[in-house]
């Protein structure tokens, strides 16, 4: 048994897809298969069902994904205590994002922080808020940025940004020439959305719940974009932060503030609880809280 076919069978199971896992270790859909096909005749067990439509772990292959896990755990923590050692900030950092933080924030980290530590590799994971809390958990990641509130019985949390959010309409919409507007005005809207593996997903169906209706749900989307161009073919309106309107450019979309209640999306920095923090890490996380990020100047600037 090698390391190597352990990790493909954690990146098979983690993306729960042999298509995207092959996409990620850069190997031919086929050699990861016999890869797996080959630890599965070692171990003398099937580690996957084959016979459900939807990929499953077998109950050995439970067991194997839990140990793997573990063994990875060992060796990453060697190399931690390693760095540690050496005291140098080098290697690689896996830096979780959803897409609309991302969007917004980092190439601006990207940038100040190779500037600083140009021999650490900043490697981008771009998922919905629940899968990269998942990842951060199980050590995949090594930080991560999402929306508060977290749990911190499992994360090490630093509050980072605060924004309002606004309503996105299309300039003919019927609230578009309101200077502002109650939550409770858009009980009859459709709503566009983010998919339900985003928190934002859950916090705009809690908040319209909490001031009187279940939001009329018209599209789900795990692109921002492609959200505020629905809007633009006025087929609903949606509700992001107010940063994001300096990101899009279609001149038929407005914003509109929400003044009840007061909506604010708050951003913090995640790492897993209680983990060795070797000296890039610990780095980065001093340089976050003294960035500035235009996108935020911009609007303020309007």
């Amino acid at each position: 048994m090698e390391l190597r076919e352990l990790k493909l069978f954690l990146e098979v199971t983690n993306y729960n897809s042999f298509t995207k896992a092959a996409e990620h270790t850069y190997l031919s859909q086929s050699s990861l298969s016999k890869a797996i096909k080959k630890l599965e005749e070692e171990l003398q067990l099937e580690l996957f069902d084959r016979s459900t439509r939807h990929m499953q772990l077998t109950e050995a292959g439970k067991i194997v994904y839990k140990q793997s896990q573990k063994v990875f755990e060992v060796i990453e923590e060697l190399k931690v205590q390693l760095d540690q050692f050496r005291d140098v900030a080098t290697g690689e950092i896996k830096l979780g994002i959803p897409p609309l933080i991302g969007t917004l924030f980092f190439s601006e980290i990207a940038r100040n922080f190779e500037e600083r530590y140009p021999e650490v590799s900043l490697v981008l994971i771009e998922r919905g808020a629940k899968v990269i809390n998942q990842l951060v958990e199980e050590g995949t990641v090594d930080i991560a940025i999402v929306v508060l509130p977290e749990d911190e019985s499992k994360f090490d949390i630093t509050p980072f940004i605060q924004d309002n959010f606004v309503l996105f309409v299309h300039e003919d919409h019927r609230l578009a020439h309101k200077k502002s507007i109650k939550l409770r005005d858009l009980k009859d809207e459709k709503f566009i959305v983010f998919t339900e593996d985003f928190a934002l997903h859950d916090y705009i169906i809690h908040v319209c719940e909490a001031a009187g209706f279940t939001p009329n749900i018209a599209l789900k989307s795990s692109q921002w974009d492609v959200m505020i161009e629905v809007v633009a073919s006025q087929l609903g309106v949606t509700i992001l932060p107010n940063s994001i309107y300096n990101k899009q450019t279609n001149k038929n979309v407005k914003i509109i503030p929400i003044e009840e209640p007061e909506l604010f999306w708050r951003l913090g920095v995640i790492t897993k609880k209680n983990a060795h923090k070797p000296l890039a890490l610990r780095e980065l996380l001093n340089l976050l809280p003294t960035l500035k990020f235009s996108a935020l100047q911009k609007f303020k600037e309007k």
